[in-house]
């Protein structure tokens, strides 16, 4: 059954939200915008994820005795081939696919074991400060190279959350993985991995303590506040900055500057932490946040329903987080009529979660936004319309202020004609809403339970 941005858990109806799993969810079409971070793994107390660091460096760092032995062509290969790991899902794609780096610029990563005195004797202690020195590699150039060093035990860590999570597998075939003893890249067949069941291919799954929107090691924060030179104000005053050639060639002729970077970073490891996939407003946002709500003004004037559906869109992600993971924001058009809706992932965490999954069979919670002084009988059928197989026969509409109760028995007419489930939230919802948020004594889910409840008690028996 087709579902708005699915994850793999929920295209295989498995019951696990994004706070209960270990690993990112990943999305079937299109990439999480997050990324490995070695560093990670560096300063970690685990000494199983410093010794994969050590694997990732020993790897990396082979590359370059590759070079000293006149095998380029060997190094070449294999780097290209590390550039890219469409399993694991991680950047800015929207389908799962991305491009491995060309000839010149592994050439030009591997040149550095020859140009910089310190590789070419110890090696890179961090790899990722090849994007110091090299033009098109970047944070989710780094990321794809570490999880392809690291593909052996991630396929591992894939295969027992599977089993623990009873996610369907099948036996595949990964063609590229690297091998630790022979240092190569070999075929390996037979392996028991979950699958996208739109294109077939292999998914791979990685450890939420390893994964940073940014990485620690990065360009942007180096040439902000590390690059010699003129100072920051300087360069804001000449509103100008060095471009990126400029940067490199520097970085390459005066290695120490990079280092005194790399330097300064491990200082200050401690601070160095995964970053949440998702992260709740704080309360005294969601309270100022109610404000503003209230203060809107219905209508579409000085595009008042934006600002709305902007804030009402930020609220309630937060407040039904973690029973409800927020999926997307989604414009449609019913009669000319411009409709935003949240959608919501049903991970049937909640009782009410799990019955409404069971009697409506909703799999996406959609929520249809409405600024308007007074709800009408065709805003109740437009969401009727909407509620097609894809989400199930459930649906809740918020708006101002409760409507008349000609249009409220419109809701009646349809569980009791065709056992469609649509209830109404308002503003005085809403504030209790942020009210239970606020206590943390009770979950705001429950007032969509009590809402629900109230509208069961008015329909016929």
């Amino acid at each position: 059954m087709p579902i708005v941005r699915p994850r793999l858990t929920d295209y295989y109806g498995v019951l696990l939200s994004q706070a209960q799993a270990d690993f990112a969810i990943p999305f079937l079409d299109e990439d999480i915008p997050l990324y490995l971070d070695p560093f990670l793994l560096w300063r970690s107390p685990s000494q199983q994820d410093n010794s994969l660091h050590t694997a990732i460096l020993n790897s990396f760092n082979h590359l370059g005795l590759l070079e000293k032995q006149s095998r380029h062509a060997d190094a070449v290969q294999i780097l290209i081939a590390l550039t890219e790991c469409d399993e694991v899902g991680f950047g800015h794609s929207h389908t799962r696919e991305g491009r491995r780096i060309g000839s010149a610029t592994a050439e030009e990563i591997l040149a550095l074991f020859r140009a910089v005195p310190e590789y070419d004797r110890r090696g890179f202690h961090h790899f990722e400060e090849i994007q110091f020195f090299v033009d098109h590699i970047s944070r989710d150039r780094i990321s794809d190279i570490a999880c392809n060093l690291l593909k052996s035990f991630l396929i591992d860590y894939t295969i027992h959350q599977c089993q623990s999570h009873k996610i369907p597998s099948e036996k595949v075939t990964i063609p590229e993985l690297y091998s630790y003893k022979s240092n190569k890249l070999e075929a390996e067949k037979g392996i028991a991995l979950p699958i996208n069941p739109e294109t077939k291919k292999p998914i791979i799954l990685v450890p939420k303590r390893w994964l940073r929107f940014k990485p620690w090691l990065d360009y942007d924060e180096y040439v902000a506040d590390y690059f010699p030179g003129e100072t920051n104000k300087e360069r804001n005053k000449a509103k100008a900055k060095p471009d990126r050639p400029t940067i490199l060639t520097f970085n390459r002729h005066n290695y120490g500057a990079v280092q005194d970077y790399v330097t300064a970073k491990e200082r200050t490891a401690d601070d160095c932490k995964n970053d949440p996939l998702f992260s709740q407003i704080p309360i005294a946002s969601a309270k100022k946040s109610l404000e503003v709500i209230k203060a809107i003004p219905s209508g579409a004037k000085d595009e008042n329903d934006k600002k709305y559906e902007r804030e009402l869109s930020r609220l309630l992600a937060s407040a039904f987080y973690p029973q409800l993971d927020f999926a997307k924001t989604q414009s449609r058009t019913e009669s000319g009529v411009l409709i935003r809706d949240l959608i919501f992932y049903n991970n049937r965490s909640h009782e009410f979660l799990a019955e409404i999954f069971d009697k409506y069979d909703c799999r996406q919670i959609v929520m249809e936004l409405k600024n308007v002084t007074e709800l009408h009988r065709e805003n109740i059928n437009q969401l009727n319309r909407y509620m097609t197989d894809q989400f199930g026969k459930f649906g809740i509409i918020l708006t101002r202020r409760m409507p008349l109760p000609r249009v409220f028995r419109n809701t009646v007419d349809l569980w009791s004609g065709q056992r469609r489930c649509i209830f109404i939230l308002d503003d005085f919802d809403l504030e209790q809403i942020v009210t239970l948020y606020e206590s943390k004594q009770r979950d705001p889910l429950d007032l969509l339970k009590k809402k629900y409840v109230e509208f069961l008690r008015a329909c016929p028996s």
